[in-house]
C-alpha cells in the first residue's frame, strides 16, 4: 500500500489530501517506511526528520477536518537538500565545518512551503559546500543512483535527485549554480527546474556562488514542478537580487497547446562528446515534439565556451571569497579535493573576475538575439553521456574535479553564467538502464513556457513514470 501512494505525483496526493481519499499521516507514513527501505542501499538523506514530520502531518489533518484554508502543498512530504535554513535547526551544508550548525533565521522558500501547508521530511545528503558536479561527499557519505547504486546521482543536489527516484517524497528543493538542479535530475530521471536568476528568493539558504545561485524545484513531472515554482517564486525584500516580476499561474498555462511552438537545435556546442544513445533520444523526443504541432529549426548559438569560461572564473572567485575565513582556520576541515578548488580561486586577478561580471548582461542579450529571437526554446541534451559509476569519478585531486565539471556540466553552466531558466526532462533510457534526458532553455522568466512544452511532452510519454527497482 505504502508504495501504490509514494507513486502517486505531487500534485495527485496534494488532490487526494484535499478530498481526503488519503490523510496526510497515511503519506507521510508511506514516505518514512519507503525512505527507511532504500537509505541503506543510496544513502539520500542526512537525517530523516520522521517524529517532527508525523507531528507536522497530524497538525494537517486536523486542519482539514477543522475547514481550514488549505495551502497549494497542504499535507504533502517534501525533502530538501541540507542547505536550507530554519532557525535553530541543523542545516550542514553536506560539510564537516557546519555538521552541528543552527541557523538563526529561516530561508523565505521554506516559510512559503510552510505557508502553503507543506510537511518537512527531512533533509537530503549534498555534495559537500554545494560543490561537486558527481555527488560524491566524504564527509557524509556518497549518494547513489537509484536505478544503478554503483553510478552517481550527480550533484550538487545528489540526494534531491535519489530521494524523489527513490519515490521518498513528491518534491524537493535543489540549488543550481552551474547544473546541481538539472544534472541530478538527469542521472536520476526526474524533472528540474532551474529558473532565472532572481526568479526565487535566496533568503536564508548556503551560498555557493552569488551572481550564479538560483533555487529551484525537482519533482516527478513538470506539473509538479509548476506547483513548487508558483509556491516559492516572487520578490523577497530580504533578498536584493530577487526580481520584481509578476509570478504567473504556471499550472494553468500547462494546459495551452505548443502547436506551433519554435524548438531550436544547436548546430555547434551541445552535442560535442555526446554518445550515440544520447543523440538516439534527442532526435526522439523532437519527434515526439513535432508530433504535438511544434516546430524544430536549427540555431548557431554565439561561442558557448566562452560562456563556459567566465562563469568558471566567477564560481571560483565568489566561492573562494565565501570560504576564505574557514580556509585560514579550518582547512583540515575540508575534503582536500574541495579545499583544492577553493584555492584555485585566490588567485583569479580581480580584473578577470570584474569583467566576467560586467560582460554577463551584454553576453546574455547577444545570445537571446541570436537564440531567442529565432526559436522560442532551445532543446539540448543535459549530460553527453548517463551517469557514470562512482568509481570512475572518484576525484583524487582538484584537477580531477575540473576534468568531471567539463564532461559532466559543459550543457548546463554556459546557461548558468547567463541567468536563463532551463529544465531538464526524462528522455529515455540507456541499454543499462540509466535516464536520458533533455535539456528545455527559454529567455529570462520563461519559466511557463518551458513548463508548458515540458508538460506537453510527459503527457504523451512515460518516461518520467518508470520507477527503479530497488
Amino acid at each position: 500500500m505504502s508504495s501504490d501512494i509514494t507513486r502517486l505525483t505531487l500534485t495527485g496526493v496534494a488532490a487526494a489530501i484535499r478530498r481526503k481519499k488519503l490523510s496526510s499521516v497515511e503519506v507521510t507514513r508511506a514516505c518514512i517506511a519507503e525512505a527507511e527501505r532504500v537509505q541503506p542501499r543510496i544513502n539520500c538523506f542526512i537525517a530523516l526528520e520522521a517524529d517532527e514530520a508525523l507531528k507536522a502531518a497530524k497538525r494537517a489533518d486536523l486542519a482539514l477536518r477543522r475547514g481550514a484554508k488549505l495551502g497549494a502543498l497542504h499535507g504533502v512530504p517534501l525533502a530538501h537538500k541540507d542547505m536550507y535554513y530554519r532557525a535553530g535547526m541543523i542545516s550542514s551544508g553536506g560539510s564537516k565545518i557546519l555538521r552541528d550548525y543552527r541557523p538563526s533565521v529561516t530561508a523565505t522558500v521554506v516559510e512559503r512551503l510552510y505557508g502553503a501547508g507543506a510537511v518537512w521530511l527531512g533533509r537530503l545528503n549534498m555534495a559537500e559546500f554545494a560543490a561537486n558536479p558527481t555527488g560524491h561527499n566524504e564527509h557524509w557519505g556518497h549518494c547513489r543512483n537509484p536505478w544503478h547504486p554503483d553510478h552517481i546521482t550527480g550533484g550538487s543536489s545528489s540526494g534531491s535527485g535519489a530521494a524523489l527516484a527513490a519515490r521518498t517524497c513528491f518534491g524537493s528543493l535543489g540549488s543550481d549554480t552551474g547544473g546541481s538542479v538539472r544534472g541530478p535530475a538527469a542521472f536520476c530521471g526526474v524533472t528540474g527546474l532551474k529558473p532565472t536568476y532572481g526568479r526565487v528568493s535566496r533568503f536564508g539558504i548556503l551560498p555557493r556562488a552569488w551572481s550564479l545561485d538560483c533555487v529551484g524545484p525537482l519533482a516527478r513531472t513538470a506539473a509538479d514542478c509548476a506547483r513548487l515554482l508558483r509556491v516559492i517564486a516572487g520578490e523577497d525584500a530580504r533578498d536584493a537580487t530577487s526580481a520584481a516580476e509578476p509570478v504567473p499561474d504556471y499550472e494553468r498555462d500547462l494546459k495551452r497547446t505548443i502547436k506551433g511552438l519554435r524548438i531550436g537545435v544547436p548546430t555547434a556546442y551541445f552535442y560535442d562528446g555526446a554518445t550515440e544513445e544520447v543523440k538516439a533520444a534527442m532526435r526522439a523526443s523532437l519527434d515526439v515534439f513535432r508530433s504535438l504541432g511544434a516546430r524544430v529549426i536549427e540555431v548557431a548559438p554565439p561561442d558557448v565556451q566562452r560562456l563556459l569560461a567566465l562563469g568558471t572564473l566567477i564560481n571560483q572567485s565568489e566561492a573562494s571569497a565565501i570560504h576564505s575565513r574557514w580556509m585560514q582556520t579550518r582547512p583540515q576541515d575540508y575534503s582536500a579535493v574541495f579545499r583544492g578548488r577553493i584555492e584555485a580561486g585566490f588567485f583569479v586577478p580581480a580584473t578577470r573576475y570584474l569583467e566576467a561580471v560586467m560582460l554577463r548582461s551584454r553576453l546574455l542579450d547577444e545570445f537571446v538575439q541570436a537564440v531567442f529571437a529565432k526559436v522560442d526554446l532551445l532543446h539540448t541534451p543535459v549530460t553527453p553521456a548517463p551517469a557514470p559509476t562512482i568509481a570512475a569519478t572518484d576525484a583524487k585531486t582538484a584537477g580531477d574535479v575540473l576534468r568531471l565539471l567539463g564532461a559532466i556540466t559543459r550543457n548546463m553552466r554556459p546557461l548558468s553564467y547567463l541567468g536563463i531558466p532551463a529544465a531538464s526532462v526524462p528522455a529515455g533510457f540507456s541499454k543499462g538502464g540509466l535516464p536520458l534526458s533533455m535539456q528545455l532553455a527559454g529567455r529570462p522568466f520563461s519559466e511557463a513556457l518551458i513548463l508548458r512544452a515540458a508538460h506537453a511532452y510527459q503527457s504523451v510519454t512515460d518516461w518520467h513514470t518508470r520507477v527503479p527497482a530497488l
